[in-house]
């Protein structure tokens, strides 16, 4: 067993298709993170990484882009992005293998928020009850459960959620696209794809638009 809320060596109401597709999901996003472009630099007798798909970063560790401000509901953070776009892909291809093993969606409980969450099906009723102190606990049935489905919500909301808007708005009708490129630019390690899908839909240098933090340029952060 590697993957599971609460006692791992309790067989106590397991689904091993459930606990299947979660690690599936896991291993999709693992691998995306693997595969991303890295860039480093030698300063000195030190090396540092400077490039890190869309991202880049100085010496001192600042980045290209800042951190959203609290209470964000969309993102114009590059690590939040490439986070989002990450997790995304890993819940399609995970919603594809459960479609064609045709594991199905259980009823009710911590079961069911693990199998749409897993899938990319969480929905806005959902994150709800996730960040709700009184109805989350009854949907958990245990402590274990309940601070599982607590972490989730919360990743989804910081995360999944911020993206999903910043791609309607953003991308719009073209969202899917829009994901898919910027997939590419992160695996390749080239923003001439993206950059010029931006220009063409929201005018010249929209990715420094977007994303550019003023204390980017003062730190020597270049775009990537």
């Amino acid at each position: 067993m590697i993957t599971r809320y609460g006692d791992l060596a309790d067989p106590a109401g397991l689904r091993p298709e459930l606990v299947a597709l979660d690690l599936l999901r896991a291993y999709a996003h693992d691998c995306l993170h693997y595969g991303t472009y890295r860039e480093y630099r030698l300063w000195g007798d030190e090396i540092g990484r400077t490039r890190y798909g869309i991202n880049s970063r100085a010496r001192d560790g600042r980045t290209y882009s800042s951190p959203d401000p609290a209470g964000s509901s969309s993102t114009r953070n590059l690590g939040i992005v490439m986070e989002g776009a990450t997790d995304r892909e890993a819940k399609a291809v995970t919603r594809q293998v459960a479609q064609r093993a045709k594991v199905s969606e259980p009823s009710a409980g911590p079961d069911r928020y693990l199998f749409r969450d897993a899938t990319g099906r969480l929905e806005a009723d959902d994150l709800m009850v996730l960040r709700d102190p009184v109805r989350r606990p009854a949907a958990a049935q245990s402590a274990a459960a309940d601070d599982f489905l607590r972490r989730m919500g919360a990743y989804t909301s910081d995360v999944g959620a911020r993206y999903e808007l910043f791609l309607a708005e953003i991308g719009r009708d073209e969202a899917e696209e829009l994901h898919t490129v910027i997939l590419g630019a992160m695996i390749s390690g080239s923003l001439t794809r993206l950059s010029d899908w931006l220009d063409r839909r929201h005018g010249p240098k929209t990715f420094a638009t977007l994303f550019k933090a003023s204390s980017a340029a003062r730190s020597g952060v270049i775009r990537p």
